[in-house]
């Protein structure tokens, strides 16, 4: 009969097996390379762990024209209304759906779903559900305008859970807080302060967690830059 090795057999076997099974937990095999796999979500490695943010594209523009100083606007009534749009703010307003035409592959996708600054007792509020009204009727969607100008932050908690894409129409002096609420502030490129102008649409776009930032101008109307 052959002789048996010294150290081999069941016995040996089993104290390898032993030894080995906590690095097998730990994700290495026996050849000590790793085998953790990163989830095809972006997640951290560890299992049960929550997924990461989902790609958004949210887009920001401000209201459409408001009165010169000593003017006065009109609501939708055509009565006079200082806190209401000016006659271009109008113009510009009822030319918005043709910024987010149904044909594929314009440079602006359709929203899914359309925010106005709401609240009662001021001036942009009205003026931004103003500007945004005849392009939710186009699209066929309601203008959610539960959110007032200082509640950014649970305005952007909304338009992120909310389908995509999304279109935010806002009072100028609020649109840094909402950029800060979404995260994207320190985007290279994202101006701090909106400018004195109502033709421009800001677009972020998260795609894996990371924000980026492009602006286009409107050409709704003569005279847009």
């Amino acid at each position: 009969m052959p002789e048996v090795p010294a150290g081999s057999g069941p016995r040996r076997r089993a104290v390898l097996v032993a030894a080995l099974a906590p690095l097998a937990g730990a994700g290495f095999g026996c050849s000590g390379e790793a085998a953790w796999r990163t989830p095809a979500n972006g997640a951290n490695g560890a299992p049960g762990a929550p997924a990461g943010p989902k790609d958004a594209l949210v887009m920001v523009i401000r209201h459409a024209e408001k009165p010169y100083a000593g003017g006065v606007g009109r609501d939708a009534e055509g009565e006079d209304d200082p806190g209401s749009l000016a006659g271009r703010g109008w113009r510009r307003a009822e030319r918005l759906p043709h910024l987010f035409p149904p044909a594929p592959g314009s440079s602006l996708p359709r929203p899914a779903a359309v925010f106005a600054a709401g609240g009662k007792g001021a001036a942009a509020p009205a003026r931004c559900q103003q500007t945004v009204a005849a392009l939710a009727t186009a699209l066929r969607t309601p203008v959610r305008a539960e959110f007032a100008v200082g509640a950014e932050a649970a305005l952007v908690q909304a338009a992120l859970a909310a389908p995509m894409p999304v279109l935010v129409c806002w009072e100028h002096s609020g649109i840094p807080r909402l950029i800060r609420a979404l995260g994207a502030d320190q985007v290279p490129g994202t101006p701090a302060t909106w400018p004195d102008r109502h033709d421009l649409v800001w677009i972020f776009t998260r795609r894996q967690g990371r924000w980026s930032f492009r602006e286009l101008p409107q050409h709704l109307l003569p005279g847009d830059v």
